[in-house]
């Protein structure tokens, strides 16, 4: 894979602030403009929010995309109406110029009001890869006035024809009577299955015997998980932050699992962080005590939701790191890192 570099130049100054922002400069922009944002997808307003996937020389982009025609709510109840969000693809060949490809999951559909906030993994087993895309699902209105919360959702994929496909229905992965949401699934070393979820306001950690152990655990084991959820507690938010919550599937290296989380602070401004998991535990081994990535630039400042970066996507090639990231609740952004700096920076940390 060959992305293209940051760019250089005048951007320099700006560089420099966005490290005195961040702590230190180990997550750079690739551009100063968003890589996919409204207009992009027929139909559909907003785009943002993505997983993220290489695949036959192309990177994949499976986005939230709201359907045309929303508007903020002036009245009590949710921030906006006639909000219906769907799942579709957009493919590049570099990670920065994203063309439109197809809707992958629709509104509607397998019982979902809406598909939002997917992440794309593939996940190891003794049979072979699986490819799962998990998202927040959301019921349909008559459900949530019932009491029904949102869901971590979940959809096998499969390739074909040139594009991706689900596969089967849609399955909830985790508790069903308590609102979950931001899932992340990676096999451990020891050949367990991780899950990473967010009960609000922590991250917890749910490991299973084997994929299949994940993928039809029934109500009893979820109980038992939530009877014991302090003691399942993987991240917490820093003091005074309102939220933590998983981003994109673990990226493997040497010393461990890099992954990539958001954070909400008290302002309500989301940024990008970074531990590092143990590869046979899924257990904390360190973390940084300074965000990677805050909202600076105007599309990460303003937009539906405003001052959002959000990263649900990594990739790596080499020492190389290409995220991407919501920002705004509007757009997608692109950046890369150094898997070697991000592991000295981690190591200092101790």
């Amino acid at each position: 894979m060959r992305l293209l570099p940051a760019p250089h130049g005048a951007t320099r100054a700006l560089a420099r602030r966005r490290s005195a922002l961040t702590g230190r400069r180990l997550v750079r922009r690739l551009s100063d403009s968003p890589v996919a944002g409204p207009g992009d997808v027929p139909g559909h307003g907003a785009v943002f929010n993505p997983g993220l996937l290489w695949h036959e020389g192309r990177a994949h982009l499976f986005a939230r995309a709201v359907r045309s025609g929303y508007r903020r709510n002036t009245g009590p109840g949710d921030r906006f109406t006639d909000y219906s969000s769907d799942i579709v693809v957009l493919t590049s060949v570099n990670g920065l110029s994203y063309r439109f490809a197809y809707v992958l999951a629709e509104a509607g559909t397998d019982g979902a009001d809406c598909f939002e906030d997917p992440r794309v993994q593939r996940v190891a087993t003794p049979a072979g890869q699986e490819l799962v895309m998990t998202y927040t699902y959301l019921p349909p209105v008559s459900r949530r006035r019932s009491g029904e919360p949102w869901h971590v959702g979940a959809h096998k994929l499969i390739w074909g024809n040139g594009r991706f496909w689900l596969e089967g229905h849609s399955r909830i992965l985790g508790p069903k009577d308590v609102e979950d949401k931001d899932c992340v699934v990676f096999a451990l070393a020891g050949g367990e299955i991780a899950l990473v979820h967010r009960v609000h306001p922590n991250a917890q950690l749910a490991v299973f015997c084997d994929f299949d152990h994940l993928w039809r655990a029934n109500e009893r084991y979820w109980a038992g998980h939530m009877a014991n959820l302090a003691s399942r507690t993987l991240l917490t938010p820093a003091p005074g932050a309102l939220g933590i919550g998983a981003g994109a599937p673990p990226v493997e290296t040497s010393r461990g699992l890099l992954m990539f989380f958001h954070e909400r602070g008290v302002d309500g401004a989301y940024t990008m962080n970074l531990a590092l998991l143990d590869r046979f535990t899924g257990e904390v081994i360190s973390r940084l005590p300074y965000p990677l990535l805050a909202p600076e630039l105007d599309w990460e400042r303003h937009g539906d939701v405003d001052n959002v970066v959000f990263v649900q996507g990594a990739h790596r090639s080499g020492d190389e790191i290409y995220l991407v990231y919501g920002a705004a609740d509007r757009y997608v952004g692109a950046a890369t890192a150094s898997v070697g700096e991000l592991l000295a920076a981690l190591a200092a940390a101790d």
